[in-house]
């Protein structure tokens, strides 16, 4: 049985035991796979196998790709999280001196000209005449205003 104590999100360590941390606090675990996960346990692999019967050069190179499209996942999904939040910017940017319909906290349908965007929070905010704010998503509708 191949012990992969010192991997992140595997059973903590005794006390002082850990291949990968001289410290004695029991390492947080981690909910999600990563690539230095993956590392981890192939080098465990590779140090718990047997000298006589070495691992399958095709089975090793079947990890290594399965890393390989994991780092290439993450840096996909991280690639795809920064342009939506770019296209938000661009459409709360787009809505300045346009009529905007929105809906209020009362549940009410309102209409107002956008005078202003933020960026400071996570979802752009839109200021409508001169002091309503409201998220971007919370805007229905929108009407170009005659010059």
């Amino acid at each position: 049985m191949t012990d992969i104590t010192g991997i992140v999100g595997a059973p903590p360590a005794a006390a002082g035991t850990s291949t990968y941390t001289s410290s004695n606090r029991a390492a947080t675990p981690n909910q999600q796979m990563d690539g230095q996960m993956f590392l981890n346990l192939l080098v465990k692999q590779l140090q718990a196998q047997d000298p006589s019967s070495p691992m399958d050069t095709n089975a090793m190179i079947g990890q290594m790709s399965q890393l390989a499209s994991m780092e290439q996942l993450t840096s996909l999904n991280t690639s795809s999280t920064e342009t939506f939040a770019l296209q938000m910017r661009m459409a709360a940017a787009n809505l300045v001196g346009k009529q905007v319909t929105y809906t209020d906290a009362k549940g009410v349908a309102q209409t107002g000209l956008a005078t202003s965007v933020s960026y400071a929070g996570g979802v752009p905010t839109v200021t409508i005449g001169k002091d309503t704010v409201v998220a971007l998503d919370a805007v229905s509708g929108v009407t170009t205003t005659a010059s």
